[in-house]
């Protein structure tokens, strides 16, 4: 009798760890780690621009080691995990959580990872960055279908404002971090505003970016494949899916931007002294 009534408890116990193998094995299909690394060497490459820009290219071993140690690629993938948890783990949610790692388990899924990594660490190359640009431009105001169809699948995630908002978080919090390190003499009010002041460009930029590097990440896949990753997006699933990644990159991001910022501030100092 004993043995039967602690098999609730039981049950209750091992269900937390289930959970947890289960966002395990998303996290290793969405091949986080392996968009992290990428993020991290972007993040890196535009350090090293901050360094020429506001260093006057004086950081030296120990801006690298500083911001090293900012774009953590351990960081980044467990901000994505916690905000994976928040939309897709729990009783309620496990509908959701499987038919994602579902999708990303299978031939379709693993290639949309894979073009996608791929475009993030190509477009890097800023003479590839300029030619997705182009190729959107040229595209824009047509009728092209498979425009068309990008389009659709960044409608259904509010892609443009998701990316706005996040990048003007970002500056946000990398302007305070300056103004936190006596590197500016700004208020928050003035901070805000200064941010404020930089929508119009941060928005136009961002469309430009965006649809140059899907419609380069996508180009490969052929019109049903293309059709069903939408249908994927639009889906609960998707849905819940494309609120966790910008909520937990989005975060990461401005962790980062705001360490960036403590960090140059703590480097133009010393240069004073």
């Amino acid at each position: 009798m004993r043995a039967l009534m602690m098999w609730p408890l039981l049950a209750l116990l091992a269900a937390p760890a289930f959970a947890d193998a289960r966002m395990t094995v998303l996290v290793d299909v969405l091949r986080l780690s392996e968009a992290a690394q990428i993020l991290r060497d972007e993040g890196l490459t535009q350090a090293d621009e901050l360094d020429a820009e506001m260093l006057d290219g004086r950081g030296g071993a120990g801006w690298h080691i500083q911001v090293s140690a900012i774009y953590g690629a351990e960081r980044l993938v467990e901000a994505v995990r916690g905000a994976l948890e928040v939309e897709l783990q729990g009783p309620e949610l496990e509908d959701e959580l499987e038919a994602t790692i579902q999708f990303y388990a299978s031939d379709l899924g693993t290639k949309i990872v894979s073009l996608e990594n791929s475009a993030r660490a190509a477009i890097v190359d800023p003479d590839v960055e300029e030619a997705a640009r182009a190729r959107y431009s040229a595209l824009d105001g047509t009728q092209d279908a498979r425009l068309a169809t990008i389009k659709q699948l960044v409608e259904s995630g509010d892609m443009i404002n998701r990316n706005v908002t996040s990048a003007m978080n970002s500056n946000y919090q990398f302007l305070r971090g300056l103004a936190d390190g006596d590197a500016i003499k700004m208020t928050d009010d003035e901070i805000l505003q200064d941010v404020a002041g930089d929508i119009d460009e941060i928005t136009d930029d961002t469309v430009s970016w965006l649809y140059g590097y899907m419609l380069l990440a996508y180009h490969p896949l052929n019109d049903d494949e293309l059709q069903s990753y939408l249908t994927f997006a639009q889906t609960p699933a998707g849905q819940a899916l494309n609120r966790a990644l910008f909520d937990g990159f989005g975060t990461a991001y401005e962790d980062i931007s705001y360490a960036l910022g403590r960090a140059v501030a703590l480097n133009m100092t010393a240069e004073e002294l």
